[in-house]
């Protein structure tokens, strides 16, 4: 488990291990969420990061738009 703490300006700096290992860039974006006292840290993607992150994914399992509610 990794701590990490408020500083007298409000920010809270992401330990390299866990930047490292989510590969975070400087400047980038996230959303932030809080749910029942927790706060999440949700790293937003652009539009091209995402291109071609459904290759060769098999669509066989999708209803046609005729067979939806």
């Amino acid at each position: 488990m990794t701590y990490t703490s408020l500083s007298t300006k409000y920010q809270v700096v992401i330990p390299k291990e866990v930047r490292s290992r989510l590969e975070m860039k400087p400047g980038q974006k996230f959303v932030i969420w809080e749910k029942d006292g927790v706060i999440y840290l949700i790293p937003t993607e652009k539009i091209k990061d995402l291109q071609g992150f459904l290759k060769g994914m098999d669509a066989s399992q999708f209803r046609e738009e005729t067979d939806r509610l």
